[in-house]
């Protein structure tokens, strides 16, 4: 990984995606992932009427074939020419990552509540978020806002960066894969509650250390944005990041509320069922609009510090 410029794979993937992010007129891996499921899942079930069976077979074999087409295709065109394996690796890193397309939506919703935009903010939330938002005031979505960017900051940046650190642009694509199962389904209802099982368990397992090692990424960007407050991040992701109905999603957000000294998560509408959660950040204010700005720019540092760290053990391991 060392030879010539592949060391610079990793911070041009990320330069890559604060620059450009998520251009919607693109083609997208991750469309073709979700659409691939989309083709599997009945042929699967059809094969094997076990659901259990099925589901783990359907979410092994998927993860697997993404990280096998993806070696063999870099393969190949690294033996074209490494340059052009230099820049395939590059944007299929990029296509992992979703800083900029993260912060834009906090933003996005951040401007339409200022302008007083209630309505076209709840919208613009809906976009981002699976629970009921139809009834949520200003002061919800806020909130709701600031969760979902502390919670996409594991998912959307820091397990891709640490999975493109030790395997490359094969490991991290696999992540994608195994993230895009679990959001298609890894749901806890009538369909998906037996046959997506081991898809969510997969996804627990992958977020198992990055979401752990969030917290000190969280916790120094806090130090960086607000001195004082790192300390109070990290401890309160310490005593509450393991009070969450997710094993993982809870220290994120909890160093987050810690950070902005805010109070966060509680029970939400899915699909119409309510869903009891803790709170976290219980000894702490309520979320405003201004929060959402503080949280994007958190969340902004924090993958920049990630991604700084990704470079150098991606450099330790080219060293290997």
């Amino acid at each position: 990984m060392m030879d010539g410029i592949l060391w610079l794979v990793m911070p041009a993937a990320f330069a890559l995606d604060l620059l450009i992010g998520d251009p919607p007129a693109w083609p997208h891996p991750i469309r073709w992932m979700g659409k691939s499921i989309e083709i599997y899942e009945p042929v699967v079930r059809r094969w094997l009427k076990h659901e259990m069976l099925a589901g783990a077979v359907f979410a092994v074999s998927l993860i697997a074939a993404w990280w096998g087409m993806t070696a063999a295709m870099l393969h190949a065109v690294r033996w074209f020419h490494p340059v052009a394996g230099f820049v395939l690796e590059v944007v299929l890193i990029f296509f992992c990552l979703s800083v900029r397309s993260l912060y834009d939506a906090g933003m996005e919703i951040y401007h339409l509540l200022l302008e007083g935009r209630v309505n076209a903010a709840r919208t613009a939330l809906a976009m981002i978020v699976g629970r009921d938002v139809h009834h949520y005031d200003g002061e919800q979505i806020a909130r709701a806002t600031v969760e979902t960017v502390a919670e996409n900051f594991v998912d959307g940046v820091l397990s891709p960066l640490f999975y493109a650190a030790i395997g490359g642009a094969p490991l991290a694509v696999a992540y994608k894969m195994v993230n895009t199962l679990d959001s298609m389904v890894g749901y806890k209802n009538d369909r998906y509650l037996r046959f997506g099982r081991v898809a969510a368990r997969i996804d627990d397992v992958a977020n198992y250390i990055p979401a752990r090692l969030s917290v000190p990424v969280i916790a120094m960007a806090t130090g960086l944005l607000a001195p004082g407050r790192g300390k109070q991040a990290l401890m309160t992701a310490v005593a509450e990041g393991s009070s969450h109905s997710s094993p993982n999603a809870g220290y994120s957000e909890a160093a987050f509320a810690g950070a902005l000294s805010v109070k966060l998560n509680g029970p939400n509408f899915y699909g119409g069922v309510l869903v009891e959660k803790p709170f976290i950040g219980k000894g702490y204010g309520r979320v405003d609009t201004h929060d959402i700005q503080m949280g994007c720019q958190l969340m902004v540092l924090s993958a920049i510090i990630s991604a700084a760290i990704a470079w150098l053990v991606s450099m330790g391991y080219g060293l290997l």
